[in-house]
């Protein structure tokens, strides 16, 4: 057997006939890894579409995880039933933070399996830690992408201690009826997003979020120009960046996920990386923007447009999305614990 396939032994596994966890195999696990995150998506009402493509672009952008160590895969009679993954960041002026995440097939919940993981999780994260300097708090992080479904993952986080500290909002507008006609603010245009320009909008980008909440001490490493670029809903034309001479104010990186919309039998566009630079703020040119790709994805043919949001935004994010006509469909939340 390979060094990547070696089975692992947990204290803490359940007594299911034929299960065995192990290491990650590589991108050979990556089929069955589709398939069972397409089942917990069904179980789970996240009406999100896993595709091969798109998680190996996840896996290929990584950050402080490396899969052959971080992660640990779950086998009933070969067939895979569930996974964890870890990773970590520190926050800009924060704590240490230690995530992780696990999932379990919809057929084989509440038997256990998802607790082992957990448990196989914080040890890994524990060891990860002892590298680092304890000079801030460290936590350990997982994340509920629906509350009102993941009734299991709640459960069992709240039994091993966790706590929810923030909330993250799904939003919607049902239709794209009776779009306000906002002019961009004064001195202000909008051109097309062009090669040369990539590195200005990633840079911009990344200063508009830095004061958001969970920024990490290393900004840069969260979005690139190749991450931009190699992403599979990548799609340039239908982006509203506005610029004010040779410096960029502002934009929306609107998406369209066309296997997700064919999956669900629906024309929704994607709103996304709505942010304005701190000089350019308070002028209406975020309404402007959300206007603009609003009209953009019903010319492309959409009739629905999506988004997310922190819940707590500092900028009230929040209320300008539903002056604009979206409506809060589900809620997801970040829960912690001190790793103590």
């Amino acid at each position: 057997m390979s060094k990547e396939i070696r089975t692992i032994n947990l204290p803490a596994a359940p007594d299911i006939a034929g299960l065995r966890f192990r290491h990650f195999a590589g991108e050979t696990d990556y089929p069955a890894m589709v398939a069972l995150l397409n089942r917990c998506s069904e179980a789970d009402a996240l009406d999100y579409v896993t595709t091969l493509d798109g998680l190996k672009y996840d896996y290929s952008h990584l950050i402080n995880s490396d899969p052959a160590q971080d992660m640990i895969m779950a086998e009933i009679d070969g067939q895979l039933v569930g996974y964890g993954r870890v990773y970590w960041h520190q926050e800009a002026e924060g704590p240490w933070v230690y995530g992780h995440v696990g999932r379990i097939d919809p057929r084989w919940r509440r038997q256990g399996l998802g607790r082992a993981i957990l448990c196989y999780n914080q040890q890994r994260l524990r060891t990860i830690a002892a590298g680092h300097e304890p000079t801030r708090p460290q936590l350990f992080a997982a994340e509920v992408n629906n509350d009102e479904a993941e009734i299991g993952t709640l459960a069992l986080l709240r039994q091993e201690g966790y706590e929810p500290i923030r909330y993250f909002f799904k939003m919607v507008r049902p239709n794209l009826d009776n779009i306000p006609d906002l002019p961009l603010p004064p001195g202000l245009e909008i051109r097309p997003a062009l090669p040369e320009h990539y590195a200005a909008i990633v840079a911009a980008n990344l200063e508009a979020f830095q004061d958001h909440w969970g920024i990490t001490s290393n900004p840069e490493e969260e979005l690139t120009v190749e991450m931009l670029t190699s992403s599979p809903v990548f799609d340039p034309t239908i982006w509203q960046v506005a610029w004010d001479g040779d410096k960029i104010a502002g934009m929306v990186l609107n998406y369209i996920d066309r296997n997700e919309n064919e999956k669900y039998g629906r024309q929704w566009g994607y709103t996304e990386e709505i942010c304005v630079r701190r000089p350019w703020r308070e002028r209406g040119l975020a309404k402007a923007l959300i206007a603009r790709s609003l009209h953009l994805l019903e010319e492309e043919g959409m009739n629905q447009a999506a988004l997310y949001v922190d819940a707590e935004n500092i900028s009230g994010a929040l209320r300008l999305y539903e002056t604009m006509g979206y409506q809060v469909i589900r809620r997801s939340s970040q829960y912690r614990k001190p790793l103590d």
